[in-house]
């Protein structure tokens, strides 16, 4: 019988785990009793469950790298994981994680009486990486035009955008903010953008500079200032006096980026035909 269980008849059944442990047998005749202790130990095939080797598991890049799996089994069985696809074994806890350890993992429990196999898939997660930027369909913009600029990185879990420009009214974000669209370019849509892409480990930023090129605005006032300097020549001839929005016809500074009418008269001189203003054009 088992010790402080009940007393068992003779007979034979199949053996199972339950069977192990400490027996009393007890010898009796007419002339006296014997007993002795007897411990049984049941050894068995191993098995891994749930419980000691879960088949999700979630890693952070740049923690220790351990793949642990426990499996039962008499006599203790060993355990060995290996990813599929490359037959090579987890590296050991010391080095760390990196996205390389991602993928689907065999663990394998063995002892003198079987084996049992349980996948094992790891994901893992990092911080953003690899923010780039790209400005479509150039980051040289003519005034007037549109464009947009684009943002992407690598991360996991996936990042949520967010960004530093220009303040402007003509700006348009998409709804996963990734991008930003700039419709009819100006003067205030040119300078630094920075995208900072962020999840629950960390932030990572990247830049691009936007030019918006203003030269067929410089021109068209370089025409127009032509034409002003022929009609101060006319009324140095006595011929028309044209008036102007800002100063009497000569040369002018460009001031306005946005391509507003007004303009700055900047100096005249005295000669021997009459007033000649000059004539310079500047970029803001």
């Amino acid at each position: 019988a088992r010790d402080g269980g009940a007393t068992r008849a003779r007979g034979s059944r199949a053996v199972s785990r339950a069977d192990a442990g400490r027996y009393i047998c007890r010898a009796t005749n007419k002339h006296g009793s014997a007993v002795r202790s007897v411990v049984v130990t049941v050894e068995y095939e191993p098995s891994i469950g749930e419980t000691g080797c879960p088949a999700q598991r979630l890693w952070v890049e740049g923690t220790p790298a351990e793949l642990a799996c426990a499996a039962s089994g008499n006599p203790p069985p060993r355990v060995a994981c290996a990813k599929l696809g490359d037959g090579q074994d987890p590296p050991p806890a010391s080095p760390n994680v990196t996205r390389a350890h991602a993928g689907t993992y065999q663990c394998q429990a063995t002892n003198t009486h079987g084996s049992a196999l349980r996948n094992v898939t790891v994901a893992v997660e990092y911080s953003p990486v690899a923010v780039s930027l790209r400005v479509l369909p150039s980051a040289n913009v003519s005034h007037g035009a549109s464009f947009s600029v684009e943002c992407r990185a690598e991360g996991l879990p996936t990042p949520t955008y967010g960004w530093a420009l220009p303040p402007a009214n003509n700006l348009r974000f998409a709804a996963d903010n990734r991008s930003v669209a700039v419709a009819g370019a100006a003067a205030a849509n040119r300078g630094l953008y920075t995208c900072t892409a962020t999840n629950r480990h960390g932030r990572r930023a990247g830049s691009v500079m936007v030019q918006v090129d203003e030269s067929r605005l410089a021109l068209v006032a370089s025409l127009g200032s032509l034409g002003a300097v022929t009609a101060v020549g006319l009324v140095a001839a006595g011929g028309y006096y044209l008036k102007s929005t800002a100063c009497k016809k000569g040369e002018y500074n460009v001031r306005d980026a946005e391509g507003s009418s007004e303009a700055a008269c900047l100096h005249r001189q005295r000669h021997d035909r009459g007033e000649i203003y000059g004539i310079q054009l500047t970029q803001p």
